[in-house]
Order: C-alpha cells, then sequence, then structure tokens
C-alpha cells in the first residue's frame, strides 16, 4: 500500500535524546535523516528544535509536504495533537500538556498526525510488514485462508501494544488502547510491563544470579545466554524465558478478544530463542472450568509462523470438502481456528515510520472521499 505514491510525508523519531527528523514517499525514506537533541526538559528550547528540525527537512525536499506524521511518546489525546500527563519522564517539560499538533499545524500549514510508537508500529506492520507476507504466503501456499487483523507488540523500554483491522487503525474513543497496565501474571498487583521490559530481563538476571552489575544490558545478557560472555548462563536464560511467559499470559488476553495474527518488534527479540519457546507454553496452556472441564486458553489454535513446519500446517488447516445438503454441490469447510505469531521482518523502527507515512496518506484520502 502506497508503494507507489508520490505523496511525501515528513516524519520524526521523537526520543526524550533525540529527535530524528526524516521524510518518506513511496513508502521509503528520500532524504539522509537529520538528527538534533530533543531538549525535553525545556519546552521553549524543545519546541524551537521541532521547528528547526522540520525546516531543515523541507528546505531539502523537490516538493511541498501534504503532512507532517510522528509517533510521540504518551499520555496524550493524540487525536486532537495533544500531548501532556504526569507520567511522562523521557519529556519531563510536556507533563502540564503541550497542543503540538495545532501549533506545528499553524506554523507550517499542513496535517499533523501524531500517534502512540506502538500504534503506529502496528499499522506498519499491518499494511507494509508482516500481514501482507503472510497473506501472500498462503496465497503462494495454495491456503485458501486470509488475514485481516494484526497486534503488533513492541518489547523494548515499554511493553505496547496496537492493532488494525481491515487497513484501519484502532485507537479508541480515548487514545488508550494499553497493553503495559495488564496484570503481571507472577505479580497481580503489579503492571506487565514490569515483567516484560528491558527492565525485567535486567531485574530477573540479578534476582536469578545474585550479581549486582548495573552496567549489564539485554544484549550483554544475551550474550551471557549464548557463552560467549562470563557470568550465570541458566540466569540469563531464565531472564528471557520468564519475560515471554508474561508476555504469553498478556498475549493470550489481548488475542482472545481481538482475534488476528501477532507480530512482535524491538531489539530484545534478538533473544527469540530464549523468550518464544515459554511465549507459546503460555498462549497454548489449557485452563478449566469450576466443573473440571478442560479447554485451551486461547480458543484459537496458536502457530509459530517463523517455524517452516508449522507454517504449512497453518496454511493447510482442517480444510475438507463438505457436501451441500440436498444438492450435488460441494463447498470448502475448514473448521479449524487458528492464529499465528511471528518476529518482525522489517524491525521497529522501519515499521513505525511506514507506519507514520501511511497513517497520514489514509487520513487526507478519507478528507477527499
Amino acid at each position: 500500500m502506497y508503494r507507489d505514491d508520490n505523496r511525501t510525508v515528513i516524519t520524526l523519531d521523537a526520543g526524550g535524546t533525540n529527535f530524528v527528523f526524516g521524510a518518506m514517499r513511496a513508502n521509503k525514506f528520500i532524504i539522509e535523516p537529520i538528527t538534533k537533541p530533543s531538549n525535553a526538559q525545556d519546552l521553549d528550547l524543545c519546541m524551537q528544535t521541532l521547528v528547526a528540525g522540520f525546516e531543515e527537512v523541507i528546505a531539502k525536499l523537490d516538493c511541498k509536504p501534504v503532512a507532517i506524521s510522528f509517533a510521540f511518546p504518551g499520555p496524550a489525546d493524540y487525536a486532537n495533537g495533544i500531548v501532556g500527563g504526569f507520567y511522562m519522564p523521557n519529556f519531563p517539560s510536556f507533563r502540564d500538556g503541550v497542543a503540538l499538533g495545532p501549533f506545528l499545524e499553524e506554523k507550517f500549514g499542513i496535517p499533523v498526525y501524531i500517534n502512540n510508537d506502538a500504534d503506529l508500529y502496528a499499522y506498519g506492520e499491518a499494511l507494509a510488514g508482516a500481514l501482507p507476507s503472510v497473506n501472500e504466503k498462503l496465497e503462494a501456499m495454495g491456503s485458501a485462508k486470509r488475514y485481516k487483523t494484526l497486534l503488533g507488540y513492541t518489547f523494548g523500554t515499554g511493553f505496547g501494544m496496537g492493532f488494525v483491522t481491515d487497513g484501519e487503525l484502532h485507537t479508541g474513543d480515548n487514545s488508550c488502547i494499553e497493553t503495559f497496565c495488564l496484570r503481571h501474571k507472577h505479580m497481580p498487583d503489579v503492571m506487565v510491563e514490569d515483567g516484560v521490559a528491558v527492565r525485567a530481563v535486567k531485574r530477573v538476571y540479578k534476582e536469578a544470579s545474585g550479581i549486582d552489575d548495573p552496567t549489564l544490558e539485554p544484549k550483554d545478557i544475551y550474550d551471557i545466554a549464548e557463552g560467549k560472555r562470563e557470568g550465570d548462563q541458566e540466569a540469563a536464560r531464565k531472564a528471557f524465558a520468564t519475560m515471554g511467559e508474561v508476555a504469553g499470559d498478556a498475549m493470550a488476553t489481548a488475542v482472545t478478544l481481538i482475534d488476528g495474527l501477532i507480530v512482535i518488534g524491538g531489539g530484545i527479540t534478538a533473544a527469540a530463542k530464549y523468550i518464544m519457546p515459554s511465549l507459546f507454553k503460555e498462549m497454548r496452556a489449557q485452563m478449566r472450568s469450576i466443573s473440571g472441564d478442560e479447554f485451551d486458553r486461547v480458543q484459537m489454535r496458536v502457530y509459530n509462523l517463523d517455524d517452516e513446519k508449522e507454517f504449512a500446517d497453518f496454511a493447510r488447516g482442517a480444510s475438507r470438502d463438505l457436501k451441500v445438503y440436498g444438492t450435488d454441490k460441494v463447498v470448502t469447510y475448514d473448521p479449524q481456528k487458528r492464529i499465528g505469531v511471528m518476529i518482525s521482518k522489517i524491525g521497529a523502527s522501519t515499521a513505525i515510520s511506514l507506519g507514520a507515512y501511511a497513517y497520514a496518506l489514509n487520513e487526507i484520502d478519507k478528507l477527499k472521499a
């Protein structure tokens, strides 16, 4: 989608340390990124930096951009372009609320779209990543099954989630579709993000190994798990496995309510070999009724789409011919409910940028319809 579109959208990767400005056309970046310090602690300086960065991008373009579109940390009223709230550790100067979208629209005279990064990640994967890739592969394998709903998860400093159905991003009535505040499986009064984010891997490794080294990051712990670095290998593997278990519990809840494929992105997915087994085990676990009847936690069969054998079974399903009663006609019947989980192939950063680009064009096209 939009891979042949000639419109240009200005993008921004808004981090607490740096702003990275860019521009996209036809699903590709068309200028070298421009990086500036975000100055997040000083509102005036931060806003000046945003204006300067966007002006530099515009000066490099060969045509007028149709919109500015980017992800910005919440809490926020994204629909109205207002960012602000008490919990904004990376942007303390925004805590009282900033009408960022209206300010930029006034300054540059083009539409401005601001969204949550996990929402844009899901949107990018749905339009130009995991979802079309899976459907194309199903078609190539002769399967009649197609998917239109995708849940996108990001593993990183937080635990984010967005979902898309029929090419539309769902943001709810309060810009507040969140997963971080679900319950932690092992600590029901603690938010799940404390069991899935970067800090969770570091904490579990410290607890399991007894090694208190604040310099260790997930990459270091992964190297320990691989035996490439000195440390407690069993504790390192446990840190990632525990993360997978806690994430799988939260995903089982979400996918039960939102029936669709799941794609996971973020740097920690480099340790997928230690995360995914426990994640799948949790999603494939069973529950029981008070009367003792057992049933699957997730009513759809859950497949690992990164495993070729499992993908083949996923594509095959349980398809069979079914005779139409009272006639000689035959229809194809596949009673197996199934979903799949996979690791992002395009990466979270690329997916977020693609999502921001596509979201702006989709919103502009709606206005023209």
